[in-house]
């Protein structure tokens, strides 16, 4: 008998491993260090990204009125131009009317605080009977000069707005050459898809362009509805600054979804109470029973020509949009809602939808009171 020679552990595991067990190993560590690079490439570029997401929904936005300025024989880039001026100047004069409000009110509130105090403390002395005194506190608020504290901050507010409008600026030019060069960069696209890819990829370029425009145009529609509503209301109330109020108002109330309302009708509200406490609760009416009006009446007329969102899916929308891009995310999820169903509408393949109880409404004992002596008057 021979001795048999004893063989190595890791050379027995490694003969009787499969050839495919080592590039496995080699293809999963790859991938996972090529997606632990892209992550880092994604986070650094993630600002980059934002940007370009906003230009592509704003160009799809401008982009009808462009084109509508070409077919009257605009050259494109001019027409593009013109809508850009046109959404500059708009834009500079609400910020504009909206700045003079907040620095008038803080002013008029800086100065006029010690009389506040003095009239919050003579009521809590005489309802409660007691022996309240602010006068140290509005001494305090008066001295304090709130404009010359902010004035401190000059510098920081100027790096800020700076980098702001930088930004701005990014996305407007990236905006204007996507509108601008429009047909080119589709072209471009197309060419390098196969023919039957190419309509699809027009098509639901054609579907975003109509319904992100057509969505925000309603919007812009119904913000002048509400705008110049609310700005006959506060006149006649005589609120401060009803122009600016009303555009205030009117804008938020749209472009800021879920909470735009709440928030547009609270900074009139304040302005309002701070002139007169009446005045305050006349403006709440105001605005509550405006939010009626459009809610029922106005935007069903508006939007039902364009895209009506289900208030669910909207919600929705602004939840995921605010959750992966924060306020940027919020502001484009109603115009990305829009388009989604859009899409989920026009390829999607639609059937008969079998009749059940679940599917209608329950039917009152009124209305099946009035169905039944219907049916009696016919047999009569």
């Amino acid at each position: 008998m021979t001795a048999e020679t004893p063989t190595p552990t890791g050379a027995s595991f490694t003969a009787g491993m499969p050839r495919w067990v080592p590039r496995a190993i080699i293809t999963f560590w790859t991938g996972l260090a090529l997606l632990w690079v892209m992550r880092g490439v994604l986070h650094s570029l993630r600002g980059f990204l934002v940007t370009l997401l906003v230009s592509l929904f704003l160009s799809f936005a401008i982009e009808p009125a462009v084109n509508a300025l070409a077919r009257r024989g605009w050259r494109r880039g001019g027409a593009t131009g013109l809508v850009f001026v046109t959404l500059l100047v708009v834009s500079s004069v609400f910020v504009f009317a909206i700045g003079s409000l907040v620095v008038n009110q803080v002013r008029d509130f800086a100065d006029q605080a010690p009389e506040y105090l003095d009239e919050i403390e003579q009521w809590v002395n005489e309802r409660f009977d007691a022996d309240v005194d602010f006068q140290d506190l509005g001494s305090t608020i008066q001295d304090s000069n709130l404009l010359d504290n902010v004035g401190t901050k000059a510098l920081e507010f100027g790096i800020t707005a700076l980098g702001v409008v930088f930004q701005m600026l990014t996305i407007g030019l990236f905006t204007f050459y996507l509108v601008a060069d429009g047909p080119r960069l589709r072209r471009a696209i197309c060419s390098r898809l196969p023919p039957d890819r190419q309509a699809q990829v027009l098509r639901g370029w054609e579907l975003a362009i109509d319904k992100t425009g057509s969505y925000l145009y309603s919007r812009l529609l119904l913000a002048i509805l509400s705008a110049a509503a609310h700005w006959i209301a506060l006149s006649i109330i005589g609120v401060p600054y009803p122009l600016a109020l009303a555009a205030w108002v009117g804008i938020v109330s749209q472009f800021v979804p879920v909470v735009g309302t709440y928030i547009a009708g609270a900074l009139a509200v304040l302005v309002a109470l701070i002139n007169d406490p009446i005045d305050g609760l006349l403006v709440l009416g105001v605005v509550v029973v405006y939010q009626q009006v459009e809610n029922y009446l106005l935007a069903p007329r508006v939007t039902a020509q364009t895209l009506s969102l289900h208030p669910a899916i909207a919600f929705g929308g602004v939840v995921v949009g605010a959750s992966l891009l924060g306020p940027v995310g919020a502001l484009l999820a109603l115009p990305a809602a829009a388009v989604f169903q859009a899409f989920a509408s026009s390829f999607g393949e639609r059937h008969d939808v079998i009749e059940s109880d679940l599917l209608a409404e329950p039917v009152t004992r009124s209305a099946r009171h009035r169905t039944f002596r219907m049916s009696r008057r016919r047999d009569a």
